[in-house]
This record gives structure tokens, C-alpha cells and sequence, in this order.
């Protein structure tokens, strides 16, 4: 498969419809986080962002709501939550989310903190701020996915984090993107289009057992 067919779309197509389901993914993710209160066990929190979801009138969930709190933040979409932890009062968690509004999906993702834990701060700032610089170099360079994910690992490091390289986005489009068997961002060898890929980014601290993930549109 060529990188053209990997970067295919259907004929319904928009990139004004994939901003708009990129900005109401955001919307729900914003909501959730704000509705989530030390308390609250991980499982309640994945059934509140479903009814926050269906109040803001999705269409339909094109992955899982996954909600990940303190040590299952270190956990890859594909692995199970441990156990059914409880949100502390000095906790860290984050909010994953891939839904089709107007028949395009949207997927976003942010990593939130409650209390004064300053590591926990500082470890879901950096998860945004990577993002922010591989974006940047995007824009910039027009490079492969490979070379971006090659680039995400060094700045997580020089940043004091480890990059959690079995994370490397993927495709969206109009729904379903995966008719185009597009594999993986870090291992797409030609310059992403705007408006088709999702950048991932997922870091650990290199000692304590927490991380962060933020993801979002190349656009």
C-alpha cells in the first residue's frame, strides 16, 4: 500500500467537518474533566463521560470512553485498567475520546491533576508542551511520521520524561477511517496530510508510577 491510498478519504469528506467534530471532541473532553471529583471510582468516571457525551449529541462512539486515573495513566489504549482505582485527592487522570459527529471522527485526548502534587503538574504540562513541539515540527519541516515519533522521544527526554514509544497516533477521517489500513503515524513514511492523522503523545515519570497523554488533530 502507497502513501497515497493510506491517506484516502471518503467522498463526504470535509476538513471543515473534521474541525468541527475535533472541536465538539474537545467540548466533551473539557465537560468530563470538569464533572470528575476525587471520590469517584475509574468505572463511574467512564459511565459519566458516556452520558456527557450523549447529552451533547453525538453521533455515535467511534472507540471506547477511556478514563485512566494514577497508575493506569501509564496504561496503552489497548491494556486494561488495574483494578478500579479510586480518583485521590492528590491524583492524577487523564480523558481519551474518539467520537463521529456529522459523520467524521473526532479524537482527543488531556491529562488533568487534582490537588498540589507538583511532578503531577509538571508531567501533564509537558505531555501538552511535547505535543505542542512535534507539531511545531510538522509545520515546519513537512517530515515523515517515523520522523516525528523519532523526534517526540528526544524531546520527551530533553524534557526529563520517557516517551512511551508503542504510542505513535493514527488516521481519522470521515467515519470509518479504518477502510484505509493506514497503520500508525510513527511508522508512516511520507509527510501526514493535514486534517487525516492523530498525533499521540504518552510519557511516564522515570521514577514515580504515573504518566500523561494528550493527543489531537494535525491540522
Amino acid at each position: 500500500m502507497n502513501s497515497h491510498s493510506k491517506q484516502a478519504v471518503g467522498e463526504h469528506f470535509s476538513l471543515a467537518a473534521m474541525e468541527h467534530a475535533r472541536a465538539m471532541t474537545w467540548k466533551a473532553v473539557e465537560q468530563i474533566a470538569e464533572a470528575l471529583r476525587p471520590g469517584m471510582r475509574e468505572s463511574e468516571a467512564n459511565l459519566r463521560g458516556k452520558e456527557i457525551l450523549q447529552a451533547l449529541g453525538m453521533e455515535r462512539i467511534w472507540h471506547p470512553v477511556l478514563i485512566r486515573f494514577g497508575e493506569n495513566t501509564l496504561r496503552t489504549f489497548k491494556e486494561r485498567s488495574a483494578g478500579d482505582p479510586v480518583l485521590g485527592e492528590d491524583d492524577i487522570f487523564f480523558v481519551d475520546l474518539g467520537v463521529v459527529w456529522g459523520g467524521h471522527e473526532g479524537d482527543a485526548g488531556a491529562t488533568f491533576v487534582t490537588g498540589s502534587d507538583r511532578e503531577m503538574h509538571d508531567c501533564a504540562r509537558a505531555a501538552r508542551t511535547v505535543f505542542d513541539e512535534v507539531e511545531a515540527h510538522w509545520r515546519g519541516t513537512g517530515c515523515s511520521g517515523i520522523a516525528l515519533y523519532d523526534y517526540a522521544a528526544e524531546r520527551a527526554e530533553a524534557h526529563g520524561w520517557r516517551l512511551n514509544v508503542d504510542i505513535k497516533g493514527h488516521r481519522v477521517s470521515d467515519f470509518p477511517h479504518a477502510i484505509y489500513k493506514a497503520g500508525n503515524l510513527g511508522d508512516f513514511d511520507a509527510a501526514p496530510a493535514a486534517g487525516l492523522w492523530i498525533l499521540e503523545i504518552q510519557i511516564a515519570h522515570p521514577t514515580r508510577p504515573f504518566g500523561a497523554f494528550y493527543e489531537d488533530l494535525l491540522a
